[in-house]
């Protein structure tokens, strides 16, 4: 095939994906998403996935590549344009109780359920590191960036994102309740550390934070992103991580490739652009306001959603339900124990360490 014909190909793939997700922010515009605060991107996931199951064999093959590309490189742009929604300054608004507490959750959520997955439930260790990192960082956005640091299959991204999906959303309804009817003894303060350090998706947060209360919410969301942070250290964990495993043969994906350390380069794109975001709101306080305009900030992350949720899209469109049977029911048992633990673990963190720490 001839390269233009490639391009005009690849080109085909990446206009299906987009046209999907203009679907996914058209439907994700009905009221009965917002007020379930579903992102365009899980929307995405889903059509994603019944393209999959339906039309994808009736389409040419030579398509593929778009898809790829779209689940490869606009995802890893995505992720670097997604840093235009935090700052440095975030952290200090929670202080050390936020940011101890986010780092225990991270830190346990990962390590423990990656060996309770991988050792004692003996699943998959791939499934079971998505798993753990999207319920302990940022839900699908972190389960993207921990799948293209460790190149593994799209049904394995794509059984992590339901996994995050169907749990966060449970979260983002009990949690409002249980504090409202006074089930949780815990402050304003300490219930906004509560659920930015547990619930799964940043929606999920803005969610439930403002079913509780402005005071909660801004709380909430602040300590959510500190999490999202994190993802830039837990990244480059997981380049060693996944080099070691290929160096050791464990990788059967990519144990025939190059024996090289995976570096997630994305990260620190993420990591620059939130110090770039945090200058530009700094120098925006001057008298004389010389940072980027919040309008400009704000097309910026309508087109890093539509990214995002164009990768979505495509990691669907590789999942079929013969994929999801082949994972099982283990990696659902697995985000339930690690849920327990979130609901738990995060309610005693957040009623007794948080007091001291604020």
């Amino acid at each position: 095939m001839k390269l233009t014909d490639q391009r005009s190909s690849m080109l085909h793939g990446v206009l299906l994906i987009g046209l999907f997700a203009c679907a996914a922010f058209y439907i994700g515009s009905a009221q009965v998403f917002t007020d379930l605060s579903l992102s365009p991107m899980i929307i995405g996931i889903v059509l994603g996935m019944l393209y999959a199951n339906s039309l994808r064999n009736h389409l040419p093959e030579t398509w593929v590549p778009g898809i790829q590309f779209c689940s490869k490189r606009l995802l890893r742009v995505g992720i670097i344009l997604y840093g235009f929604r935090l700052t440095f300054q975030d952290i200090a608004h929670v202080g050390l109780a936020g940011i101890t507490i986010d780092a225990i959750i991270v830190t346990v959520t990962i390590i423990g359920g990656y060996l309770v997955g991988s050792r004692l439930l003996k699943m998959d260790r791939d499934t079971a590191m998505l798993t753990s990192v999207g319920s302990g960082i940022c839900g699908a956005a972190a389960v993207l960036g921990a799948e293209a640091t460790m190149r593994t299959k799209p049904y394995k991204t794509a059984v992590a994102v339901a996994t995050v999906v169907i749990f966060g959303t449970i979260s983002m309804f009990i949690y409002p309740i249980a504090y409202r009817t006074g089930l949780l003894h815990l402050t304003p303060g300490e219930m906004g550390i509560y659920g930015g350090s547990t619930l799964h998706e940043v929606a999920h947060a803005v969610g439930a934070g403002n079913a509780m209360g402005d005071e909660i919410a801004s709380t909430t969301v602040i300590v959510k992103m500190i999490r999202v942070m994190m993802l830039v250290p837990v990244l480059l964990i997981l380049g060693v991580w996944a080099a070691r495993r290929v160096r050791q043969g464990e990788n059967d994906e990519t144990a025939g490739g190059k024996k090289r350390l995976a570096v997630p380069w994305f990260a620190f794109g993420f990591l620059l652009v939130i110090g770039i975001n945090s200058l530009s709101q700094w120098l925006n306080t001057l008298e004389t306001p010389v940072g980027l305009p919040v309008d400009l900030v704000n097309v910026i992350n309508y087109i890093d959603t539509f990214l995002l949720t164009m990768a979505m899209v495509a990691l669907g469109a590789e999942t079929s339900i013969d994929k999801f049977k082949k994972a099982g029911a283990k990696p659902f048992v697995l985000a339930f124990i690690i849920y327990v633990w979130l609901l738990g673990g995060g309610y005693l963190l957040a009623r007794y360490l948080a007091p001291v720490l604020l």
